[in-house]
Formats: structure tokens, C-alpha cells, sequence
């Protein structure tokens, strides 16, 4: 799977360490079965739309925590604007508060702190949904 296109995956959080945790735990290649990743770092709510309105990122990660636009809010709004959107995953200010990504509409979430191990399971689950079949 080499010459496959690598994957976008938008990383959404006013705070660089989140992003920066959230990049270290999934590294180039979270799974051997899919193509690396790309990262594309935001910190604005009007970058993330932008971005997924062009239509070139395979999962988007938004923090939940993030101020001041959480990325709840922009998951909703994802989900509620743009056709077939990708798939969104968003990270709770804990695990209690799953129930709140689930009202966003988002695909996933992995509570804060970061597990590089829950996170990992999490987006190869949904990148697998943005990767052709092929055969063995």
C-alpha cells in the first residue's frame, strides 16, 4: 500500500500541545493496512470550516475543549452543513462527557487525557471507513 494517496487528517485545538499530543500519539502511519497520514494543524474555528468545506480531509479531530469555539459545536455544525461529511472524532474534556459527542453527531470520542492507544483504535477505525477495499 505504498503508492496509495496519503490520508488528511485535520487536528483541531487552540492549545499546540494538544495538537501536538494528539500528531505523537498516531505518528506517520497508525496502522500497517493503511496509507500514511497528513496532518493539517488548526487552531480557528474558520480554518476547520474551511478546510472541510474544500473537501480534501478523510477525519477530523476537534477538541472539545478548545476556546472559543469547542469542537462539539463545530461538529454539529460539520455534520449539519456538509453532505456526506467525513468523519469527525472529538476529544472530551472526560469520559463522562461521551454523551455530548454523541448529541454532536461525531463518529467518535476519546476522553482528555490521551490515550495514544484508545486514540489510535479510534481513527483507524474511521479511516478504514476512507480507504478503498482491496484484495489479499
Amino acid at each position: 500500500m505504498t503508492d496509495s494517496k496519503a490520508l488528511k487528517v485535520l487536528v483541531y485545538s487552540d492549545d499546540v500541545h494538544t495538537r501536538e499530543q494528539v500528531i505523537l500519539a498516531l505518528g506517520r502511519r497508525p496502522h500497517p493496512d493503511l496509507p500514511e497520514v497528513e496532518y493539517v494543524e488548526v487552531a480557528t474555528e474558520p480554518v476547520v470550516i474551511q478546510n472541510m468545506d474544500a473537501g480534501h480531509v478523510d477525519l477530523a479531530i476537534l477538541d472539545g475543549e478548545a476556546v472559543p469555539a469547542g469542537g462539539m459545536g463545530i461538529a454539529k455544525q460539520l455534520k449539519d452543513e456538509i453532505y456526506q461529511c467525513p468523519p469527525l472524532l472529538v476529544l472530551t474534556g472526560r469520559p463522562q462527557d461521551a454523551w455530548l459527542a454523541t448529541w454532536s453527531r461525531a463518529d467518535a470520542a476519546v476522553p482528555h487525557p490521551i490515550d495514544p492507544i484508545q486514540l489510535a483504535e479510534a481513527v483507524i477505525a474511521l479511516l478504514r471507513s476512507r480507504v478503498p477495499a482491496t484484495s489479499a
